[in-house]
């Protein structure tokens, strides 16, 4: 059965279809080639929710820092992703802070996240919310 999310804008770049973006990162049939990808899989991860959102943020969390619970709260709507400034996380970098700022009804969420790559794949370490 296809996914019915394929064919549909990818949530963190309008621009791209889903399948071309973010489904393989969700579908673990492939990994994020730097942090800032990492990042963007990450948020959409929270916009698709379910069981796929909830995988895929557990997979790419380190185990150092992942709460017992993943899943994206299923109460907020995310409406748009700008991408602040990106330090380091390159394919070649063993660690990488990407900073955003995700927008939600009633809000946004603006946020510097650390990254790490751990055994090959990047994994997000924590963050630290800005004002």
């Amino acid at each position: 059965m296809p996914d019915p999310l394929a064919r549909r804008p990818c949530p963190c770049d309008p621009a791209r279809a889903y399948d071309a973006c973010c489904g393989p990162l969700h579908r673990g049939a492939e990994p994020a080639a730097t942090a800032e990808r990492l990042m963007r899989s990450r948020y959409s991860a929270h916009v698709v929710g379910g069981r796929v959102g909830a995988d895929h943020l557990f997979r790419t969390w380190h185990p150092r820092t992942r709460p017992d619970d993943t899943a994206p709260d299923p109460t907020v709507t995310w409406t748009g992703l700008e991408v602040l400034d990106v330090v380091d996380g390159a394919a070649t970098d063993d660690e990488g802070v990407v900073e955003f700022r995700a927008h939600h009804e009633g809000g946004a969420l603006h946020e510097r996240s650390a990254f790490a790559r751990r055994a090959g794949r990047w994994v997000y370490v924590d963050g630290v919310l800005e004002p």
